[in-house]
């Protein structure tokens, strides 16, 4: 008879379920297809595009009730499609099946929330603090806005486009895109804006919202494979749900060819028949038998032939087939032959990837046109975002007529955009006077010179002592400034300290001849220093100078009678005239130190470059320098020693010619130029129209167009008249009837006019007011010029122009015809000017003030279409500013762009144009890591290789894989979805592991990911996509795991299975399970400004403005790491009421949504991407010597009291009358403890009565929230009620920089011992954890109130007294019985913890650190929650509890239960007893507890459904309370 096996069906379902009473997640309840979604995805392509958007939709909603739903989504696509490319839409559907700007609408939302909203109406405005519902209401707010504070405007607010000026009244809008009342307010807001009256900012809002439920995807589900070595399923029955049948066979869904679905309903007359023989083939295909360890060996290779062999459109799908059925597929497997030639190409390639990648066989990578993708670190919204920028790259490029193969050869040029502090000045400058020289003086000769002693090792943080001149200060002073004396001291402490620095200084003292040594000070130094090193030398100079500025008094500044008076006293045979005087022999270079600074462009004095590159002010403090210059020192140690080892430099290099060459070495500092801020232009469309003669035309144009008309349009100035490819295109805009603006444009010709320049300048006007004939004389010669003469006539012809006294001429009413040169076409110049219109200068005009964002007048330099405005008429732009502007043009990019067209055959002026605009669309896009070209050395076999689409944009994707990895099991869904949504050019190498001696994967997996919104047959919405897992076999024991985005974090609320052991012969039907994303996590990291140490047990609280304490955490020392939890939103952090406060004050902080020097740290949520902030504090003054965890009294807040939380009710159980906060604290037993699954939940009950029956002092029991299972979240409150404890579901995020496990057991073990000091509040002094598997029969308050010597934690040792246990005790020989010594080894199931201990030694911390160190290596920490602790005990002392604290059977023998405290039902390695049944027979009392909870839990049960049959069926059910507070 052949076995069958029942078809089961596992559905995960992962949804926002919302009930704003209850939760505060208000989440999506907005039904996806609103405009808002569409405009939140136009918005990220263009600020412009999302307002003409929201124009077209602006009365949509009409439409909303009239049409099926897939019409009304159509509608919308194809109103958001004409701002769109076909790709951009593509993509759009992609963000929508994602739901990806859920978080965004819903931050409006409750932002709005906490405004909060006017009762009864559908949209409002806010203006200055005060709220109207009627446009006339509003005007009114408008008028009286001035006496109020302006609002706070976060980084994602909608600004309208218009003056923004900072003095204008601010109004917000709170509306529903597309409906009348938005349209309405809209009207009038706009228009207002438009004519500069205010500022009108947009955020979504929906006064009704819908409790809808919206499924997300972009996630990934794994039932993996348990080991049944020990039984510990719970037998309790689960009662099937009703609404399932279990004969759901999908009409599609095929077994071995067969489709089940059409065979039923085409002869329902052989229903039985059919299932029989369904069950048959679904038993053959997944066959479990365990493989032999031969038929392991070449697995990988087996599933790779396989792949290589199906025609290709089916083998991305068949990868994904194998890697995420892989247990049941595996023997099918084996019986596939090896292409041997596929084998031997992939070791080939294998070897080259290791070479040079660094990848070695198993391992998985993705790039994306080149950008590597860590499967790791990014999901399918941050994959989203890739593709988005590339898109526009990749479009941008497709349209300015590079295509094909050719794209890639840009964008894989190499970006070398310096930061901005990082560029050097030339340090060979004669001016400096340098004190001491390395490589020559005397003092340095012991030290070896060879520059190979960089590479020999040496103690961290030691400076090597090598006569080399590595380090190089200069330091520009002004000896009269009282800054340069504390500074002139701490160069002569490095000096006297031998440290290998080269020290260099300009002074910087008056020009003025008439100015001698006897009028000023400076004068009077800088000539006594070029005295002593003419006679002496430079080291005397130096010498003299420290004791000059040791004469000044501190507070004072240096005068020339202190100079007089040393130079008297220490050179009394000198002739102080000859030296100080006006007539003196000692004044040589005077004039060029100033002038070097003045070029170099540098800040306030006193100022300083190390190795060229200026030090900010914050490091030139006195007091901050020394250590900064150390800093800079080893980090320029580790820059040489990857030279020398790199060999990029040599024995023979002069070491400072070596820095000087390098690619950051600038002839000038300036901020505007070198500013890592940067703006600019896309020149990426063409326009139907290109002329700008038409203003009215022009002005109808969006902003690349104009950008493109401008372009097109445009002459220059060049300076050659043959043809010639200028790498940088120069924009003057000014207003050149203005001096300024004329003094602009001069000097881009005089530096277009040197031999060095590969530059051409076109110059745009911006008048001060309309332009007539009048006011644009100038500007209309020199476009006439430009129009008519030849290069270098307009050159000449323009220069001349430009001179202000010919300027003066025209004035008094000279003719422009009388300023013609001799050798121009003065006919065609003059019929040109005199009949040129004047609508181009208009067209100009607007260009300047809508795209370039300038006032009228306002001066800016376009170079390669970077912006850069210069704010106010006094601001220089020199010829010196043009020479640094053009270097770091081309050298950045345009020299590399120049090149690769220059290979195009395009005519000059063309080849010019495609090179500025290639350059403003790859400097633009955002840098990250260099794209890698990754290369194969064969293809034919080992390559699964897909085309693209031809004539479209493509992207160029190579993954490398094994097909039995996880990484497979993400990889392959994602490339099937990417296909559908994007044209892709695909690679994929098998990147297979050989002789494998076990099975590769234990696991099912499925990854939720749909390529566009799925609707049913009926046109209405499909509730979205769910993980489905059919034809799983029947045998093995499963666990459920969620693999969601780092940021989010879930918890199970609805599937009465025991979703941590499915076995799925004990269940007859389907298998539901029901998700919440609850939060999204804020992650942070926090160190103290003054220590730069994290400030260890600091608190910080999340909150609104009408609720400023909803959550809250605790700093660790590692990292400075906290982490919090909360829904989209605008939240506010501080630090906790208490001693975090009156200790500490917040600084700085970086990645928040609120200016640095803001009072209060506002953080937005806003998206599925993770956010990480940075916050500096410092102790407060009077606060210096107070140590946070030190004895004193935490405020009662949060944690203490008890109070109403995020809408969570919290109630005290205890019963009888309210106690006392204070005794409360003093005598509640806090009891910590973790379970998962059904099985262990009935045993963590039974532990809690075990323990509420044996202790008269009031508990609280903490459980850790993340594994619990929903039926066990709904009846602990009623638990809690009926037996008077207290009880907190406590949560933490594994963070993401700790070494990841990927086995639910160890993870739930990492929880046990990884976070004690975070998890708990600081209020509670200890803690003492009880597995969930024992029995108490003792006051566990003696436990708590036991001496621990000291210890942080005290652990109960393993027994020794079951002798014919012997051979399994692991810890007595080997590694444990050495690192031990005379100590022994704990076991792990009860443990108090004397938290306050704990966190002072950093116990956690140091915990943490060796668990990184360990667990890299998967065959460490075996027992990781018992393995850790035991392995510390050195560091962190194990106090040994007294042995009847914890009897188990498997060690203790029989006579030493009579006196145990607690009884653990350990797992016994001999007999492998299943748990149940060990329970009822070691401990008599076990079943009288388990029959109590059953029958308590069944009152439970048949209360509730006694209330449900009493409700309407509409009415929701009611929310359970309890100190169901989860801060943490």
């Amino acid at each position: 008879m052949i076995p069958l096996i029942l078809v089961k069906y596992i559905y995960i379902f992962f949804l926002l379920f919302v009930h704003i009473t209850v939760s505060c997640l208000s989440y999506v309840y907005l039904l996806f297809l609103n405009q808002f979604f569409h405009s939140e995805f136009i918005r990220e392509d263009d600020e412009e595009k999302f307002w003409k958007f929201v124009d077209t939709v602006k009365e949509l909603t009409v439409y909303k009730y009239g049409e099926s739903v897939r019409s009304y989504y159509n509608l919308i696509i194809k109103k958001a499609g004409q701002f769109l490319t076909d790709l951009q839409v593509n993509l759009l559907k992609l963000s929508l099946s994602l739901r990806a700007y859920s978080p965004a609408v819903h931050a409006f939302q409750q932002i709005a929330r906490d405004e909060p909203p006017p009762d009864g109406c559908v949209a409002f405005v806010v203006v200055h603090g005060q709220n109207a519902c009627s446009t006339k209401d509003m005007k009114k707010l408008l008028k009286t806005a001035a006496g109020r504070p302006r609002p706070y405007l976060y980084k994602s607010d909608h600004q309208y486009p218009g003056v923004n000026g900072t003095d204008l009244p601010v109004a917000v809008l709170y509306a529903e895109i597309g409906t009348k009342d938005f349209n309405t307010f809209h009207k009038v807001l706009s228009e207002r804006a438009q004519e500069g009256k205010l500022i009108y900012v947009l955020r979504h809002f929906v006064s009704e919202p819908k409790n809808e439920k919206m499924l997300l995807s972009g996630y990934g589900v794994e039932l993996a494979i348990k080991s049944t070595e020990y039984k510990a399923v719970d037998d309790t029955q689960v009662k099937e749900s009703k609404s399932v049948t279990t004969d759901n066979v999908d009409e599609n869904e095929e077994v071995q060819g067969f489709l089940f679905g059409k065979l039923k309903k085409s002869h329902p007359e052989l229903q039985e028949e059919l299932g029989e023989l369904r069950k048959h083939l679904l038993e053959s295909t997944n066959d479990m038998t365990p493989l032999k360890v031969w038929e392991l060996q070449d697995l990988s290779f087996q599933a790779a032939s396989r792949i290589m062999t199906v025609p290709k459109f089916d083998s991305l799908k068949l990868m994904q087939e194998l890697s995420q059925n892989f247990p049941s597929r595996a023997r099918s497997l084996t019986r596939v032959a090896v292409n041997q030639d596929m084998k031997k190409e992939i070791e080939d390639n294998q070897k080259r990837l290791s070479e040079s990648m660094g990848i070695h066989p198993g391992d998985a990578s993705l790039f994306i046109n080149g950008i590597h993708v860590d499967l790791d670190l990014h999901n399918p919204f941050s994959i989203l975002d890739i593709l988005r920028t590339e898109a526009k790259i990749l479009e941008g490029l497709h349209n300015l007529g590079i295509k094909g193969s050719s794209i890639s050869k840009f964008l894989h040029l190499p970006s070398s955009a310096t930061l901005e502090d990082s560029y050097a000045l030339d340090i060979r400058h004669t001016s400096i006077m340098w004190v001491n020289d390395i490589e020559k003086d005397s003092m340095y000769r012991h030290w070896p010179s060879s520059l190979q002693e960089l590479l020999r090792a040496t103690f961290p943080g030691v400076i090597r002592q090598i006569r080399r001149n590595f380090y190089n200060l200069v330091l520009f002073l002004d000896p009269v400034q009282e800054e340069s004396i504390e500074l002139v001291k701490l160069a002569e402490l490095f000096y006297k300290h031998n440290i290998p620095l080269r020290i260099g200084f300009v002074l910087v003292v008056s020009a003025d001849d008439k100015v001698d040594g006897y009028l000023d000070a400076g004068v009077a130094v800088f000539r006594l220093l070029n005295y002593i090193s003419e006679e002496y030398d430079e080291a005397q100079a130096f010498t003299s100078m420290v004791s000059i500025f040791n004469r000044v008094e501190v507070g004072e500044s240096l005068s020339v009678d202190t100079v007089t008076a040393y130079l008297k006293k220490k050179f009394p045979k000198a002739n102080a005239a000859r030296i100080l005087g006006m007539d003196s022999s000692y004044d040589d270079n005077r004039k060029a130190g100033g002038g070097f600074y003045r070029k170099s462009g540098l800040g306030a004095l006193p100022v300083g470059l190390f190795n060229g590159v200026p030090l900010s002010s914050e490091e030139m403090d006195p007091e901050e320098l020394e250590t900064a210059l150390l800093q800079k020192i080893m980090e320029t140690t580790n820059f040489f020693q990857r030279a020398v080892f790199m060999g990029q430099i040599t024995e023979s290099v002069d070491v400072v010619d070596f820095l000087m060459e390098q690619a950051n070495v600038v002839p000038r500092i300036n901020p505007l130029i070198l500013s890592s801020e940067r703006r600019y232009l896309d020149f990426t469309s063409s326009p139907v129209a290109d002329d700008w003669d038409d203003t009215t035309v022009f002005s109808y144009l969006d902003s690349r167009d104009k950008t493109a008309v401008v372009s097109k349009r445009i002459k220059y100035f060049i300076r050659d008249e043959e043809e010639v490819l200028y790498g940088g295109t120069v924009w003057i805009v000014a207003n050149i009837e203005q001096p300024s603006g004329r003094q602009l444009l001069r000097n881009a010709l005089k530096h277009m006019k040197s031999s060095s320049s590969s530059c051409r300048v076109g110059a745009i006007n911006n008048p001060s007011g309309k332009p007539t004939e009048d006011n644009s004389g100038l500007y209309r010669a020199i476009w006439a010029s430009l129009l008519t003469q030849s290069s270098k006539n307009t050159f000449d012809f323009t220069l001349k122009l430009l001179k202000e006294e010919n300027v003066e001429l025209l004035k008094q009413g000279t003719k422009i015809k009388h300023l013609l040169q001799q050798g121009m076409d003065h006919d065609a110049f003059e019929k040109k000017f005199n009949t040129m219109e004047l609508d181009f200068l208009h067209s100009q005009q607007k260009y300047c003030k809508e795209v370039l964002k300038l006032k009228a007048g306002q001066r800016a330099v376009v170079s390669n279409g970077r912006i850069l405005s210069l704010l106010d008429e006094e601001e220089e732009f020199n010829v010196e500013d043009f020479h640094l502007l053009e270097k770091i043009t081309l050298r950045t990019s345009a020299e590399k762009i120049k090149s690769k067209i220059k290979q195009m055959n395009l005519n000059a002026q063309k080849a010019s144009d495609l090179i500025m605009k290639v350059d403003a669309l790859l400097t633009s896009s955002p840098k990250g890591e260099a794209r890698k070209v990754v290369k194969f050395l064969k293809d034919k076999h080992s390559v699964l290789q897909l085309a693209q689409r031809e004539d479209e944009v493509f992207y160029d994707v190579v993954a490398i894989v094994d097909p039995l990895t996880r990484d497979a099991q993400k990889l392959a869904p994602l490339l099937v979805v990417l296909g559908q949504v994007v044209n892709m050019k695909v690679q994929v190498f098998m990147n297979c592991r050989a002789k494998l001696s076990e099975m590769p994967l234990k696991s099912f997996y499925r990854y939720v990911l749909e390529p566009d919104v799925s609707f049913f047959g009926n046109n209405s919405l499909s509730p979205g996509p769910v993980a489905r897992f059919t034809e799983i076999p029947q045998s093995p024991l499963l666990t459920l795991n969620m693999i969601t985005p780092e940021s989010w974090m879930v918890e199970a609320v609805r599937s009465p299975y025991d979703l941590d052991n499915i076995h799925l012969q004990e269940v007859s039907g389907v298998v539901n399970a029901e998700y919440e994303l609850e939060y999204l996590l804020l992650e942070g990291h926090c160190f103290d400004l003054s220590t730069g140490q994290p400030p260890r047990g600091l608190q910080f609280t999340l909150g609104m403005r009408q609720e400023p304490l909803m959550h809250d955490t605790i700093v660790m020392a590692n990292l400075g790491y906290f982490q919090l939890k909360a829904n989209p939103g605008a939240w506010m952090l501080r630090l906790r009421e208490g001693r975090s406060e009156d200790i500490y004050q917040i600084q700085a902080h970086d990645g928040t949504d609120s200016p640095l020097d803001a009072g209060d740290v506002i953080v937005v949520l806003n998206s599925f991407h993770s956010k990480i902030i940075k916050v500096r504090v410092q102790k407060r003054p009077d606060k210096l010597n107070e140590d946070l965890l030190s004895e004193g009294t935490e405020s009662k807040g949060l944690w203490d009291s008890i109070t109403s939380v995020c809408f969570w009710v919290s109630f005290s159980f205890a019963g009888g009358p309210s106690v006392d906060e204070d005794d409360k604290k003093k005598d509640v037993l806090n009891i910590f403890s973790v379970a998962s699954g059904h099985l262990y939940e009935r045993f963590l009950r039974i532990m809690m009565l075990s323990v509420l029956q044996h202790t008269k002092t009031p508990v609280k029991f903490w459980f850790l929230k993340n594994y619990l299972s929903p039926s066990f979240k709904d009846t602990i409150s009623h638990m809690a009620k009926a037996y008077g404890f207290q009880y907190e579901l406590v949560q933490y995020k594994w963070p993401r920089w700790l070494h990841q496990q990927t086995e639910k057991q160890r993870i739930i073990w990492g929880y046990k011992i990884l976070f004690l000091d975070v998890l708990f509040p600081l209020a509670v002094d200890k803690i003492i954890f009880v597995d969930a598997d024992q029995i108490v029969r003792a006051d566990i308050k003696e436990l708590r109130d036991l001496d621990l010597e000291g210890a942080p934690y005290g652990y109960t040792p393993f027994c020794d007294s079951r002798k014919e246990m012997e051979g399994y005790r692991f810890w007595k020989t080997g590694y444990w019985a050495s690192h031990l010594g005379q100590r022994k080894y704990h076991i792990s199931a009860l443990y108090v913890v004397d938290l306050k201990k704990f966190r002072k030694i950093a116990a956690g911390d140091r915990l943490r650190g060796q668990y990184q160190a360990l667990s890299q290596d998967p065959n460490s920490l075996s027992n990781l929650d018992q393995d850790l602790p035991n392995n510390m005990i050195h560091q962190v002392a194990i106090k040994s509890l007294p042995q009847e604290w914890l009897w188990c059977e498997t060690w203790c023998d029989d006579s030493s239960k009579a006196t145990a405290k607690t009884i653990d039902l350990c797992n016994n390695p001999k007999t492998k007893e299943p748990k149940l049944s060990a329970a009822v027979r070691i401990v008599p009392e076990w079943s009288k507890y388990d029959n109590e909870i059953k029958q308590f839990l069944k009152q439970v049960k048949e209360q509730k459904e006694k209330i449900t049959e009493g409700r309407p069926s509409s009415s929701p059910p009611p929310q359970h309370t309890g100190t169901r507070r989860d801060e943490l």
